[in-house]
């Protein structure tokens, strides 16, 4: 079956899909749902963008339209905020009248209204594994009733640290469960996950989860490091389309972010110090236009959903091609073509050209021209501005 009308779906829940205009099945979920909704245990991976979303989330609905309850019947664990506001958003999108709303638990925000919720009981819950983890050992939490679990971008989870929150959290869950887990790679930590907590599990593994998507095309900016910021703002200068920007560090975040709005662009940006409401209004600019760049540190390398980044910009070589992955993940999505560019500098050329080796890739090499050297930023935003490329292509002025 290539289609979500040819699933074994309820109705309510074909009408929301088809109101979505969710009409062609992506390999991941054509291989996923079917077992799912069998009631098999699945683990999933599939390179970023390719809606991992919905594979787990219409065998979810269709396991809350039959266990109507007043206590919590399934979980899902994401790794950040923002991907579990996103889950949610796309849960309200496809819910059914008769079915709850799900609560958010996550931390950054007050958590009386979230303990409320759970109190009052939620049939599904979606949450971040630390403030989880601790609502549980409060005894705000009572999940001996789950009988649904979703680990989303699982190898994100365990990079972060939540390994002994995630291990804490199933201890409560009952071991006669349905089990989902999706991760983008298989790595080690991973896989002992699965060997502890799932039985027998359907396998769907699509495409290469160590390639960039076809839709992207990449570029490599190997520069001196003064030049680094001024290659930075060519580009900015020469793309009409939104931007999004990675560091490897949230001082750097912070740093990129106040020379680029002292030329003059429309900015925002994310990490881990910053504030939920400041993280949501960065976030919700972003995606609604109001900002032409995000700059994020690799918080928002997944669980990110803006359809249209044109450009992706890793400012900073990541420090692993997983990471890497992830970052240029984020354009190139919903079928459209993406752009990525990497500005290597000092050792960074050399992690760069690591991280071709283990992807087994080439990215295009462009040749950069310095001009203004040492001039005032003004002079040298004044001819960047003003100035028509003539370069061959591959060449950018700076």
């Amino acid at each position: 079956m290539t289609k979500f009308s040819e699933l074994p779906l309820c109705s309510v829940l074909q009408q929301k899909l088809a109101a979505a205009q969710f009409i062609n099945l992506t390999p991941i979920q054509e291989r996923a749902i079917p077992p799912a909704l069998e009631g098999r245990d699945v683990i999933g991976t599939a390179e970023t963008g390719t809606g991992k979303t919905l594979a787990f989330l219409i065998p979810l609905i269709e396991t809350l339209n039959q266990n109507l309850a007043r206590h919590t019947v399934a979980l899902v664990l994401l790794p950040t905020r923002e991907l579990a506001m996103q889950v949610q958003a796309q849960y309200e999108q496809l819910r059914t009248r008769t079915m709850p709303k799900a609560p958010l638990i996550i931390g950054g925000v007050s958590e009386k209204a979230q303990i409320q919720s759970l109190r009052a009981g939620s049939e599904l819950v979606i949450a971040t594994p630390g403030r989880l983890q601790d609502f549980v050992n409060r005894n705000f939490a009572d999940l001996r009733q789950v009988k649904l679990l979703v680990l989303d971008e699982a190898d994100r989870m365990l990079d972060m640290g939540f390994l002994p929150a995630i291990r804490r959290i199933l201890s409560t869950v009952p071991r006669r469960r349905q089990t989902l887990c999706f991760s983008a790679t298989m790595q080690q930590s991973v896989a002992g996950l699965i060997d502890d907590y799932m039985q027998n599990p359907v396998r769907v593994a699509v495409g290469s989860v160590l390639k960039p998507a076809e839709s992207v095309q990449l570029r490599a900016y190997e520069v001196r490091p003064g030049e680094k910021l001024d290659v930075l703002r060519q580009l900015l200068y020469a793309e009409t389309g939104q931007t999004l920007i990675f560091t490897r560090t949230k001082r750097g975040t912070e740093r990129l972010t106040k020379e680029l709005v002292r030329d003059g662009f429309a900015v925002a940006m994310i990490h881990g110090d910053r504030s939920q409401s400041q993280r949501n209004g960065a976030l919700s600019g972003f995606q609604e236009g109001r900002f032409q760049v995000l700059v994020a540190t690799d918080i928002a390398s997944r669980g990110l959903h803006v359809d249209d980044v044109a450009h992706v910009i890793n400012y900073d070589v990541p420090k692993m091609a997983e990471d890497f992955i992830h970052r240029v993940g984020r354009t190139g999505r919903a079928g459209l073509q993406g752009r990525a560019s990497t500005l290597a500098a000092g050792a960074e050329v050399l992690e760069l050209r690591q991280i071709e080796r283990t992807l087994k890739l080439k990215m295009e090499r462009l040749r950069t021209h310095t001009v203004g050297a040492g001039l005032p930023r003004r002079m040298i935003h004044n001819t960047l501005a003003s100035r028509t490329l003539t370069a061959l292509p591959g060449e950018v002025f700076v």
